[in-house]
């Protein structure tokens, strides 16, 4: 979110982790802060594990400035330590995708599905990658497995359908050229 409380695109392009940790880190963040403070709405995603790992904070910041191979080197690098972490596997997809290299995308955002198939952010962002790699089914799939996980209406599921929609009304109009 902006400071004006709006979510921006460059906010909904971050990555997500898995909300179960962030959650939980969230509620404990916004507990203890309302004990000492006036509570106030967060404004910044936290992420409990980048105050973990030297790497993975300098991973998201790094995607935070569109720095795609530099945060594959430092997710890399958190991910030997990590390598259960669906989150920094998320991550690893994410940059390579955004730095075009759909094949070791791919390698990770499976990987974090295997590791939680409830990953949002994975659905998400390996169904936008099945765009471009022009295959609608399998990103469809994707739509399927987060309405399945979205018992409310969530961003992950709102982005994917937004993205086929585009990637749809695209194919149509080169169609009819």
């Amino acid at each position: 979110m902006n400071r004006s409380g709006r979510a921006t695109r460059a906010a909904a392009e971050r990555i997500r982790p898995s909300s179960r940790g962030l959650a939980a880190g969230l509620a404990l963040a916004a507990a203890l802060a309302c004990t000492a403070l006036p509570c106030h709405a967060v404004e910044e995603e936290s992420d409990p594990q980048a105050a973990l790992d030297p790497d993975y904070a300098a991973g998201r910041k790094a995607i935070a400035a569109s720095d795609w191979n530099t945060a594959i080197k430092f997710f890399s690098s958190a991910a030997l330590r990590a390598p259960e972490n669906a989150d920094i596997q998320n991550y690893l997809g994410f940059a390579y995708r955004k730095a075009g290299k759909l094949a070791p995308a791919f390698k990770h955002y499976k990987r974090a599905l295997e590791l939680n198939p409830r990953h949002r952010g994975a659905h998400e962002y390996i169904g936008e990658a099945y765009l471009i790699a022009g295959d609608l089914a399998s990103a469809q799939k994707h739509v399927q497995a987060l309405r399945k996980i979205c018992l409310l209406p969530c961003e992950e599921l709102t982005d994917l359908e937004r993205e086929i929609a585009a990637y749809i009304k695209k194919s149509a109009a080169g169609r009819s050229r």
